[in-house]
């Protein structure tokens, strides 16, 4: 077998067990056996056990941002690009919950250097959310005024909001990843759209 088809079964069964065991109490038995390999093949392909998750986790990374930008039409309207990013942001966790559960619960948990690797997809998620809505705003008023850290303190917002909303949908069986699209679109754009045109909330004098 082609090594990289061997890697691939190895991944594969790494996530889920990493997603739904956790990554202390999973071991290396259980992966190379899920995997129907050899432990010491394990070791000889991926070198240890904190090796192998930040494999799974560059690979889950990797993957989810691939399927946010590939949902989103950069000429299209700010607020459709917004929500082709969030369906697909929403279905891609939903469909791989051992993934977003490496992602999202334990790459954060168990602490560096595991968080670091995470966050290097969450800040290229923010910055591209970050461009999206610094493009609304041109687009709205030829000479925006919301400042460069405004707009990236909104899309950090908006990013941690979608994160959050998926942990929740992904327990609840009832919740489709277009709804809990339509739910943060609701809750997050009707509040953009006054912003970029020029209705920005004020908070009421002491």
């Amino acid at each position: 077998m082609p090594r990289a088809v061997r890697e691939r079964q190895m991944l594969d069964a790494a996530v889920r067990t990493f997603g739904q065991r956790g990554y202390r109490a999973a071991s290396m038995d259980e992966i190379a056996e899920l995997a129907g390999v050899s432990k010491p093949l394990v070791y000889l392909y991926l070198n240890s056990k904190e090796d192998l998750f930040t494999a799974c986790i560059r690979r889950e990374s990797a993957a989810l941002v691939e399927a946010v930008r590939d949902a989103v039409t950069p000429d299209a309207p700010a607020d459709r690009q917004l929500w082709d990013g969030l369906r697909a942001f929403f279905a891609h966790t939903a469909e791989h919950p051992e993934a977003w559960a490496v992602l999202h619960s334990q790459a954060r948990t168990v602490g560096e250097p595991f968080a670091a690797e995470v966050n290097v997809m969450r800040e290229e998620i923010v910055t591209f959310v970050t461009a999206l809505i610094a493009a609304a705003a041109r687009a709205a008023h030829h000479d925006p005024s919301l400042p460069d850290r405004e707009v990236a303190g909104l899309a950090h917002a908006l990013v941690g909001a979608a994160e959050s909303l998926a942990g929740w949908a992904n327990t609840e069986a009832t919740v489709s990843a277009h709804q809990a699209a339509a739910t943060l679109m609701n809750f997050a754009w009707a509040g953009l759209g006054d912003l970029m045109e020029g209705r920005p909330w004020s908070p009421p004098p002491r």
